[in-house]
């Protein structure tokens, strides 16, 4: 298999089941940004932490290129989600949601209460989630403006909101783990 189809030139991408959309479409938007999330997660996985979290994170980036390729299927072509010309792509589901939510249920249980809003820095790893999460936020904006347009499956923008969620407590976790000082946010009084 060729990395280059010269399919591309002309500035279209094709969707499952075929249709040319521009590469600027809203969808490939969403899908590209979820690509850009999962390599930013790749690149936390790739700093010094447990190898536990490393697992977490794992799971967390397989979850990613199902929501993705379940967001590059052309809506047209319903017949390739279910049905037989099914393509094999795993469904997300309720049990992926519980998992983020147990992991951050188990990384919260060993951090101080938090009490403000916290200013992302501290340590490089600790940056290197923020960013990620930011990330995160971004392509739930962009899957929910997709779901203005084109429904899109309830589940997966449930999915993305939850991983933010997990980002930021992973960055409080990692900030505990380096013992990084977590530096609060307390908006200046006005006199």
């Amino acid at each position: 298999m060729k990395i280059y189809t010269k399919t591309g030139d002309d500035g279209t991408t094709g969707l499952f089941g075929g249709t040319r959309v521009p590469k600027h479409h809203i969808r490939i938007e969403s899908y590209g940004t979820l690509d850009e999330l999962n390599s930013w997660i790749g690149l936390i996985r790739d700093q010094p932490m447990e190898d536990s979290t490393k697992q977490v994170l794992i799971r967390i980036q397989e979850k990613l290129f199902t929501v993705g390729a379940l967001l590059a299927i052309d809506p047209e072509k319903e017949r390739l989600k279910s049905g037989k010309d099914r393509l094999n792509i795993p469904k997300i589901g309720t049990g992926d949601l519980n998992f983020l939510e147990t992991e951050i249920d188990l990384m919260e249980q060993h951090l101080p209460p938090m009490t403000h809003f916290i200013l992302p820095g501290g340590h490089t790893t600790v940056s290197y989630c923020h960013i990620t999460r930011t990330i995160c936020r971004r392509a739930e904006r962009l899957v929910s403006q997709l779901n203005d347009f084109e429904p899109v499956d309830p589940i997966l923008l449930s999915y993305i909101n939850r991983l933010s969620d997990f980002l930021f407590v992973l960055a409080r976790k990692l900030s505990f783990d380096v013992q990084a000082e977590e530096i609060k946010w307390i908006p200046e009084k006005r006199d």
